[in-house]
Parts: structure tokens; sequence; C-alpha cells
């Protein structure tokens, strides 16, 4: 009911504003009306031009829509609006006239239109000024927030009339900061440039600026970093427009600023894949994914179902993840062919029933134990996982003849120090060892940490940080390598649709990240001061942690791919016959003697060397 009131009072304003103009272009157009002695023609014509002129324009407008905008936020689009509703309406009268020979000079509506152009859309803006002056949101400006855009460009222009049509928001853009010399000291929208990223702390100081906003969603990750880590030295809040990949319709909005994560930071820049290549790898064939419940397997589920394979099978022994990402895929694609199994990859019966079931042409083997200090005191809990539950999968594979196997592993299985990635290189070396027999092409890809997996130390940290610290690091110096769980499945991807049997591929991992800048940085995107707000404490290094991760044994070498994030290890050739036996005794001394499991291990995987 208001909205209709407001529109039908926009309609009476405009039937005066279009029979003033009306008039007023007869005098602006016939000075000398009063004074010709033919003055009453044209005056008598008025009355009737004054009802067609009526009909003809608010029908115009209304044609148009221009009773439908929300006038409040009144900008060029509705300004364009008006002038070609007022522009089809004055020449449907210069034809009525013609037509008519009504006897009035056609000009008129020449005139009428400019003048239409300037008192519709006065009335208009005005109402706008109006709400922001007089209902007092242009005098909230003082009690606002102060905000700095990083970035001069079409997303900072869009946020700042964002800002403008939306006072409710209490924040107002007072200076832009961009690296562009040739946007110093101009305006953007009204707003000052006022510097390079050297100026920012600076400029927030001047400014007293109480938030920062990162508009550069065409930056890569490597800038975002630099630019946070100078915003971080101010006192501001900072947050960031997401990037152009996570404007799913690359629109910009305040609705989508959002605060900087760590994903922002150690990020790295888009990868280039062969989408060609991974179809064929997946398309038209049966994909079984175990543990395919978990961080690693759910991203590729997720990605997998993209490439349109016949059918895709989740295996996982936890029945609540693997509910959730059957419940997603099936939401999200509605024609996948998707089974969800609920089964252990120990035991090699039920294992068997499934390749014989659906006999998959891919697999993708991602089910692990992977938790190093739990591992470490249980260890024959991860040699039952990871090298025993893999061979299982690797010899049904080879049995039902898959055409390819994937194995997830971990750049712990170089050089381990540790349980769980001795483990994981018993199993390296049982994908070689078949490869080298089995028409089934194995092989396995290796690298660092993911961030937000299950378990990883950014979840931790997180919490840490909800509960009021300390947030805990084992070491100073201790850095490794990150990489976003979508990241490292494209990879994977990539590498499994590359493969040809017995590599052990490596991911770019890019740069080390010290755990402690980590922390601080996790600690300032919460909101808080490192070691004022909340304490970091060092531990010390945990059962079988390194100080850094290895990705290649000093005896592997590396090849470069035609992919330049990925790199193939030379091969390291196990010999079947004697693996097998060794797996064998490592079976019997579980059953017998499970104390001396490690020892045996040392045995199998010589460069394991078990940090004390």
């Amino acid at each position: 009911m208001k909205y209709k009131i407001k529109a039908l009072s926009l309609l009476f304003s405009d039937i005066l504003i279009i029979n003033a103009s009306l008039i007023l272009a007869y005098f602006l157009r016939l000075d000398y009306i009063f004074t010709n002695p033919n003055y009453e023609i044209f005056v008598n014509e008025i009355p009737k031009l004054v009802l067609i002129v009526s009909v003809v324009k608010i029908g115009t407008f209304i044609a148009f829509k221009l009773y439908n905008s929300l006038w409040k936020y009144a900008g060029v689009y509705e300004l364009s609006r008006i002038i070609l509703a007022s522009l089809v309406s004055n020449s449907f009268m210069m034809g009525y006239v013609f037509l008519t020979r009504t006897p009035i000079p056609r000009s008129i509506f020449i005139i009428t239109f400019f003048i239409d152009c300037f008192f519709i859309s006065a009335i208009r803006l005005g109402y706008r000024l109006f709400r922001r002056y007089f209902r007092g949101d242009i005098l909230l400006v003082k009690s606002t927030k102060r905000v700095m855009l990083i970035g001069a460009g079409d997303a900072g222009a869009a946020l700042i009339n964002e800002y403008n049509m939306h006072p409710e928001l209490k924040s107002t853009p007072v200076a832009i900061i961009d690296d562009n010399l040739g946007k110093q000291n101009k305006k953007l929208s009204g707003v000052p440039v006022l510097g390079t990223r050297d100026d920012i702390v600076r400029v927030a100081e001047d400014k007293m600026i109480d938030e920062i906003v990162i508009t550069m969603p065409s930056a890569s990750p490597k800038t975002i970093n630099e630019i946070y880590t100078i915003c971080s030295k101010t006192k501001c809040k900072v947050k960031i427009l997401p990037s152009l990949s996570q404007l799913i319709d690359e629109t910009v909005s305040v609705q989508k600023i959002r605060d900087v994560n760590i994903e922002d930071l150690l990020g790295r820049d888009a990868i280039k894949l062969d989408n060609n290549e991974i179809g064929g790898l997946i398309k038209d064939n049966v994909v079984l994914v175990t543990g395919g419940g978990g961080s690693i397997g759910s991203e590729l589920c997720r990605q997998i179902a993209t490439f349109s394979p016949s059918r895709l099978i989740i295996l996982d022994n936890y029945e609540n993840n693997a509910y959730d990402i059957q419940n997603e895929l099936l939401a999200n694609y509605p024609n996948l062919k998707l089974n969800t199994i609920i089964a252990n990859v120990r035991e090699k019966g039920r294992l068997e029933s499934i390749f014989r079931t659906y006999r998959p042409d891919i697999v993708f083997h991602a089910a692990a134990h992977k938790h190093v200090p739990l591992m470490e005191a249980n260890p024959t809990e991860a040699i039952k996982n990871n090298v025993f539950g893999t061979l299982n999968v690797v010899e049904c594979a080879d049995k039902y003849k898959s055409k390819r196997f994937v194995m997830i592993s971990t750049d712990k299985a170089v050089n381990p120090t540790n349980i769980m990635g001795a483990t994981k290189r018993v199993a390296e070396m049982i994908i070689q060892a078949f490869a080298k027999q089995s028409k089934t092409e194995f092989v396995a890809v290796r690298f660092g940490n993911v961030l937000g997996s299950n378990g990883s130390v950014i979840p931790l940290f997180k919490k840490q940080i909800e509960q009021g610290g300390p947030v805990t690091v084992t070491h100073p110096d201790i850095i490794r390598y990150f990489m976003t769980i979508p990241e490292a499945v494209q990879l994977v991807l990539q590498a499994g649709a590359m493969a040809e049997g017995g590599e052990i591929f490596v991911l770019d991992m890019g740069e080390p990240v010290k755990i402690y800048d980590l922390a601080r940085n996790l600690i300032k995107l919460s909101g808080f001061e490192p070691d004022v707000d909340i304490k970091i404490e060092f531990t010390g290094l945990r059962p079988g942690e390194k100080l850094y991760e290895e990705l290649l044994l000093a005896e592997e070498g590396v090849q470069a791919t035609k992919n330049d994030k990925i790199y193939v290890a030379q091969p390291l050739h196990s010999d079947m016959a004697i693996l097998m036996r060794e797996i064998e005794c490592l079976k019997e001394i579980m059953i017998k003697n499970a104390d001396e499991v490690i020892d045996y291990m040392k045995v199998i995987v010589p460069n394991y060397k078990q940090s004390s």
C-alpha cells in the first residue's frame, strides 16, 4: 500500500510537470504569443494538447516502467530510462501534430523533451537527496566507519557506488590506494587516490581509517599476500572482495565483502589444467574413490562428478562423511549414477565383492590413517590401514582389470621419521612393484599439507583462538608446504590423466610457510594481536615430527612434465617377490609380537629413521 501511494504521487507530479513543460515550451518558442494577432489560435489548442500529452506521456512512462524503480537508489540506469521515455513520447506528439495538422510548431516538442528530462529527473534524484539530507542519512557520515579501498579499478568504483546507495551500512569511503602512478591524485567516484601500497600505513593514520577493503579481484594471491602484510601493520580491520574465480556471477557488491582468510594469503596463481585430458580419464568410466568421505576424497568426488563418469562409487568406513558427500552430489548432479558403500579397505573379502559387482575402470585410493602423533601411538593400526589396506585395493584393481589406479601419497613418505610416513612409503613401493607386471597403470601422487583438511594445523589454531589461546606451535623454525584442497585434487586428476604406470608424481607445493608466521596471521585475521590478546606457545617437536618436509628421496631425482606444477620422480623399482615376502613377515610379526613392528618397518624402508 505504501509503495502504491508513492507511485501514484509520482504519477500526479509527472502529470503536472509534463503539462507545465508544454506551457513553458509555448512561451519559449512563441515569446511573442500575446502580441501576435493570431495568438488565440495557439492558445486554443492548449486544452486539447494538455489532455493528449497527459495520456500519451504517462502511458509511455508506464510502458518504460518509470514507476517500478526504487528511486532512493536512482542512478544512471534510471536516468537513461527517463531520457528514452521522454524521447519516445515527444516524438509521438510531433507525429500527432504533423498528421492532424494541428496549428502549432512541431519544434515545441523538441523543447518539451529537454524540459521533461530535466524536471522529471530532478524530482526523482531530488527524492534521493531528500532522503539523505533531511532524513539525516548524510549527517550520519560523521559516526560511520571510515573506509580505505585498495584498488582504483572497476571493482572499487562499484563498491563506492554501493556504499553511497546504502547509507544504512554506515561506511564511508574516504581514500583509495593504487600502485598505478597514473591514477595518483585523481578521484574515483569522488574518492581521492592518495598513494601506492607504500603509503597504506601513512594514509590509514592521516585519514583515521577504521576499515580497509582490498578490492582487487583479479590480483594474484602473491599480490594479495603482500598487500595484506602491509595492511596488517595498521590498526584497521582488513576485509577483501573475493577473487574473480570466487565471484561466480562476476558481479561486485557490498554483500560479497568478507573477512580475509588464510586461503587468500597462502593461495597461489590459478592452475592450468588440460580438461580434455582429464575428461578422457573420467568420462563414461566407472570411478571408485576409497576414503571418499574424507577431505581429499570428497573433493575428488566433487570434481570427478563434473566430468560425467558413467558411475561414481564412494567407499568409506565412516558413514556420516559418506552420507554428507552423497547428499551434496545428488543435489548438484541429479543425473549422476552414484553408489555410496560403507566398507573398510582392510576387509579383502568385502573389497572383492565390490570390485566384482561394479568393475571400476579408475580407482582413486585416498583411504588412509594420516595423523602423525596418533599413528606413533598406534603403529599397528597405521600398518593395517596404510599398508595392508592399500595392498587389498591394489590386488583387487589388478585382478578385476581396472585401467588406472591413483594413490594419494604424502611428502612424509620421503625419508620418513614417523610410522605414518613409513607406511605410506611401503604403499608407494607396492604401487611401483605391481606397475611392473600388471595391465593396470598404478601411480602415486605425493604432496604436502592441504589447507583446512581434517586434523590439519589450521582448524586446530582456529579452535585455540576461539577459546582465547594459547596457540601452540611445536617449534619456532618449523616449516610446511601448503596447498588448497581443490588445488591438490585438480593436480591429482591431471597427474592421473598423464600416468603411464609406475610413476610417483610430485606436486609443486610452492614456497614453504613457517608455522609460526601462519599462527600470527590467523590471530590477526581473527581480530586479535599476537602475544597481546592471544599468546603463542612453543611446545617442542612431537614424536615423529620433522622441522621440514621433503618431496623427493635423494636418489629419485625429478623430471618435468607438460604441466609446470607436476613433476615425476625417477622410479625406484621394488622387487615384487622380495616385497611380498617382507609384507608377509610384517603380518606375522604384528600377530606374534607387535612391539617389533617398528624395527621391521626399518628393514622394509631402510631410510626410515625414527625421530627421538
